[in-house]
C-alpha cells in the first residue's frame, strides 16, 4: 500500500533537508576548523623557518668572528717580545755581550709562548736519524758517532701538537 497523502511526503522532505543542512553545517564547521588548524601551522612553520634563519646567521656571524680573532691570544702574548726587541734596537751603545744576553732573552720569551700554545722544538742533535721528523741533508765523516745518528743540526724543526711543522735539517753520520 503506497501513501499518496502530501503532507508525509512533504515532512519527509523536511527531515531530510534537515539532515542534509545538519550535515553541511558540520561540514562548515569542520572546514573552518581546518582552515584554522592549517593557518596556525603555516604561521608556525613560518616561525620556524624565521628561527632557523636567524640562527643560521648568527652562526655565520659568530664563525666569521672567531675566524677573525683566532690569533689574538697568541698575537697578544707576542706583544712583549715586540717591545723587547724594539728596546733592545734602539739602544745604540751596547756591548756584543749584553745585545747577545738581551737577544737570548727575547729567544726564550718566544719559546716560552710557542710551548703555552702547543709548540715544541725538534733538537736531534746526537739521536739517529728519524725521517719522520728530521731531513738528512749531508752525510759527513764523524769519528766516535754511530752512522745513521745526527751529528749537526743546520735548522731546528718544530712539532705542533703533535703534529710535524717542519723538520729538522740536519747532517748525519756516515758508515
Amino acid at each position: 500500500m503506497q501513501n499518496d497523502d502530501p503532507h508525509l511526503a512533504q515532512h519527509g522532505n523536511d527531515a531530510a533537508g534537515e539532515a542534509l543542512n545538519a550535515d553541511l553545517d558540520a561540514l562548515r564547521a569542520r572546514v573552518a576548523e581546518l582552515e584554522a588548524s592549517n593557518t596556525e601551522l603555516r604561521e608556525t612553520v613560518l616561525r620556524e623557518k624565521a628561527e632557523l634563519e636567524n640562527q643560521r646567521r648568527r652562526l655565520h656571524r659568530d664563525l666569521e668572528q672567531a675566524r677573525r680573532f683566532a690569533n689574538e691570544k697568541l698575537l697578544n702574548e707576542l706583544l712583549p717580545v715586540f717591545d723587547g726587541l724594539e728596546s733592545g734596537l734602539a739602544v745604540e751603545t751596547a756591548d756584543l755581550a749584553a745585545m747577545r744576553e738581551g737577544l737570548g732573552l727575547t729567544l726564550k720569551s718566544l719559546l716560552k709562548m710557542g710551548e703555552n700554545h702547543g709548540l715544541t722544538q725538534v733538537d736531534p742533535l746526537g739521536q739517529p736519524l728519524d725521517p719522520e721528523r728530521h731531513h738528512a741533508v749531508s752525510m759527513v765523516e764523524a769519528p766516535g758517532a754511530a752512522a745513521g745518528t745526527v751529528v749537526s743540526v743546520l735548522q731546528k724543526g718544530y712539532v705542533l701538537n703533535d703534529r710535524l711543522l717542519r723538520p729538522a735539517l740536519v747532517a748525519v753520520a756516515k758508515d
